[in-house]
């Protein structure tokens, strides 16, 4: 790596370098555009990234992120509120959305159970689901979990936390491959799965 004459440049590097997917190199040619910007279009760049940080809810309902305490999914009425579409992040919102096969709520879980990580079902919004699922309103819950170990882990354990609802519990066809985490799964076969889901069996 190049000697880098500044140590506010060199620090501006360090930061941009954390970040996930970015090497120092990569990390220098950034810094080194963003020097070159007007001043002006640097602190926007900046502030909209504190903005972000500071101001960003998680929906008080379904933990998703929003510009408000309830997010605009949870608070479409035009939504099928007797579904609830359990995911992992907010990721998963997100690519479930853009496919257009699903109209119902969803629930982030904030993860997935991983004893090799250190999460377990207490670092996880599951109390809260479980909450949910006992509305008499809601009739059914999908289980949109990564198909890797982990997340078939975390889908029997909800399957039986949920089992005393007197619901229907899903998972999403297995046209996600087994091993497959749903982030990189392409949306057409995303949607296909969601349409075609199937209940949940032990």
């Amino acid at each position: 790596m190049t000697n880098i004459p500044s140590k506010l440049l060199s620090d501006a590097v360090d930061e941009m370098a954390s970040l996930p997917g970015i090497g120092r190199k990569t990390a220098l040619r950034l810094a080194l555009h963003l020097l070159k910007q007007p001043l002006e279009n640097v602190e926007r760049f900046g502030n909209a990234f504190i903005r972000m940080r500071k101001d960003l809810f998680h929906c008080k309902v379904c933990n998703n992120i929003s510009d408000t305490p309830v997010c605009s999914i949870c608070s479409d009425r035009s939504r099928d509120t007797s579904m609830i579409c359990v995911v992992e992040s907010i990721r998963e919102v997100m690519l479930i959305e853009n496919t257009m096969q699903y109209n119902g709520l969803y629930h982030v879980l904030g993860g997935i159970i991983s004893p090799m990580e250190g999460i377990g079902p207490s670092d996880l919004k599951i109390n809260s689901l479980v909450e949910r699922a006992s509305s008499e309103n809601v009739r059914e819950v999908i289980l949109a979990l990564s198909t890797t170990m982990e997340g078939e882990t975390t889908g029997f354990y909800l399957y039986k936390k949920l089992a005393a609802c007197n619901i229907d519990i899903s998972i999403i066809a297995r046209g996600v491959s087994f091993g497959d985490e749903i982030e990189y799964t392409d949306e057409i076969t995303l949607g296909r799965s969601i349409k075609n889901r199937q209940p949940f069996k032990m």
